[in-house]
């Protein structure tokens, strides 16, 4: 019997972060944890700001024209990084936008949307990388990421059982980035993920 693929996602933890000595923005921590094999990691965790989902939502309307995208919420002059109820709202809101894009197939289908959930990648970088003009895959950049922010032992454990040969963490490449492993597939996987409780 097979199980029924989830994919849950979590905006939590508004962050207040110094741009410069007169600029501050908000940022959230995206958690996601998922059965689909649609994703290349099953848990996984980055932080964005509110510019880097109107660039998301831009970018996926432009490759989804006959799609209906979901609205963030809505940029006001108004807004209130110090007002918990604004910053609640606005996460709220991002929430619910990810978890309607996440339901259409056509929009799982696009790498920068698994770049944006699974990596730490800037927009230029992720469009760069779904180009071709980087050394790396997407798929390298989420493992790569990944091993980075080890937060969920038990995925760094299954991908060191399945790896043979020597760590990668020493070694780097100008992107920050480490070599490429040739044997990841991008997009989704082929084979049914194992079950995590």
């Amino acid at each position: 019997m097979r199980l029924q693929e989830f994919v849950t996602v979590l905006v939590r933890d508004p962050r207040t972060q110094k741009e410069d000595s007169w600029h501050s923005y908000i940022d959230y921590e995206i958690f996601i944890h998922t059965n689909s094999m649609c994703f290349t990691r099953k848990t996984s965790c980055v932080r964005r700001r509110f510019r880097e989902f109107v660039w998301l939502r831009q970018r996926l309307q432009s490759n989804a024209v006959l799609i209906q995208l979901p609205e963030l919420p809505s940029k006001t002059p108004f807004f209130n990084m110090n007002n918990p109820h604004h910053v609640d709202h606005r996460r709220q809101g991002l929430q619910e936008f990810l978890e309607k894009v996440l339901q259409d197939a056509l929009l799982l289908s696009d790498s920068r949307l698994h770049l944006f959930l699974q990596t730490q990648l800037s927009p230029e970088d992720m469009e760069a990388c779904v180009s071709g003009q980087t050394k790396y895959s997407v798929a390298d950049a989420i493992h790569e990421f990944a091993s980075l922010n080890r937060r969920f032992p038990v995925e760094d454990e299954e991908r060191k059982k399945g790896k043979t040969g020597g760590d990668s963490d020493s070694e780097s490449s100008s992107s920050g980035l480490g070599p490429s492993d040739d044997s990841i597939s991008c997009g989704c996987k082929a084979s049914p993920a194992s079950e995590e409780s």
